[in-house]
């Protein structure tokens, strides 16, 4: 008689520590999917506003202006509005309470980093799970096959003659977590690797803005 081979048998007469391991890989595999859904519309999001507020910050308008449109909003300003917001509102209030640049620069900076470093964890946010599931899922499959197949020998070693149809369905649902492992696996370091390549460069750019805005308040101070 033909052993079943279907993958809905193999799964379903897998061994318990085999089927907690695929268990396992589906839900990271799930997971990270459920993140890099996410974490696209979030990166697509942040690109898409900082575009829109260097288009205003560099149209001409006045910075105060700028500022009473940004801080009369309802929800909080993210990405380079916040950094704006929060360093003109500092340069504003230390500007009134004494004269010396080098203060009021050095404070505006100041909070400005502080609204970077914020930005930067929130778009680091869900790649180090990424990280974690590319570079993990093959290792937890690998554990699910080799299982699999040690239990298929020890089998073996009840009977006095083996045949290839008393190993193949041992073996088969042994694979299946190692290909479960790399299902879960490849997606993740795919979407890290350009997520870390897209957050990297919207750091950049803040960063930039952050000095080139530094610049603008010296000369108006001065």
């Amino acid at each position: 008689m033909n052993a079943d081979l279907s993958m809905i048998t193999l799964i379903s007469e897998a061994s318990l520590v085999v089927k907690l391991v695929m268990l396992a890989l589906l839900a990271i595999s799930v997971y990270s999917w459920l993140l890099i859904f996410k974490k696209r519309n979030e990166l697509v999001q942040a690109k898409q506003d900082a575009d829109s507020f260097e288009d205003k910050f560099w149209s001409g308008n006045e910075l105060n202006k700028l500022y009473e449109d940004i801080s009369s909003r309802p929800h909080a300003s993210r990405g380079m509005e916040g950094i704006f917001e929060v360093g003109f509102k500092e340069f504003v209030r230390l500007k009134k309470s004494g004269p010396d640049s080098a203060i009021v620069l050095e404070g505006a900076q100041r909070v400005m980093r502080i609204s970077l470093a914020r930005e930067v964890d929130q778009l680091e946010m869900s790649l180090p799970f990424l990280a974690t599931a590319g570079s993990t899922s093959p290792y937890i499959g690998l554990f699910g096959t080799v299982w699999g197949i040690m239990n298929s020998f020890r089998a073996l070693g009840n009977v006095q003659q083996a045949t290839l149809g008393m190993v193949a369905p041992g073996i088969a649902e042994a694979l299946i977590a190692t290909a479960m492992g790399l299902f879960a696996a490849i997606p993740a370091v795919i979407a890290y690797n350009r997520y870390s390549h897209e957050v990297e460069r919207l750091i950049n750019r803040y960063d930039t803005f952050l000095e080139e805005f530094s610049s603008i308040l010296q000369r108006q101070h001065d």
